[in-house]
């Protein structure tokens, strides 16, 4: 069920975000698309609201800022039974590269946890931190390296 919204959420990256077509200019006809496409109503609806959160929590970080940390993230056990420790690994890289801030991090584990799927595998960790980057003001350069990433696997720069 939630592999399906990941689906959907993939779909209208590169179709709306990345894709030639225009964003249609009302969410009702987006569900109208996506719904001839193939995607179910729950699922198109469940992807409307993780986005719509994402949004949200973006717009109550950029006024903070990004803080300096240099501290290591410590997961709850509920996180470590959904992210894998190659999930994880991928996201203390990523981190480590600079592709991450520790607050698009807790973006990205935040977002992934809101999915409810028991598990989430490297291809979906780097959809949803390509979709955190994607609107977020000074993550341009960033954003670049992960979309690389996700269509063409890790640059040989970062190895």
């Amino acid at each position: 069920m939630n592999e399906n919204v990941i689906d959907v959420l993939i779909y209208i990256y590169e179709t709306y975000m990345d894709g030639d077509q225009p964003v249609p200019p009302d969410q009702i006809i987006m569900q109208e698309e996506l719904l001839n496409v193939g995607f179910q109503e729950g699922e198109i609806t469940k992807a409307f609201d993780w986005l719509d959160e994402l949004a949200w929590r973006q717009g109550m970080l950029s006024d903070n800022g990004v803080a300096e940390c240099t501290a290591i993230r410590i997961y709850a056990e509920e996180e470590m039974q959904r992210l894998d420790s190659d999930a994880r690994g991928m996201l203390l890289f990523l981190e480590q590269n600079g592709i991450l801030d520790p607050i698009s991090r807790e973006l990205v584990i935040e977002r992934a946890m809101a999915l409810g799927s028991q598990d989430l595998d490297i291809d979906d960790i780097q959809w949803i931190v390509l979709l955190v980057l994607a609107n977020q003001p000074g993550q341009e350069a960033a954003f670049t390296v992960m979309q690389d990433m996700v269509y063409d696997g890790i640059p040989d720069l970062l190895h």
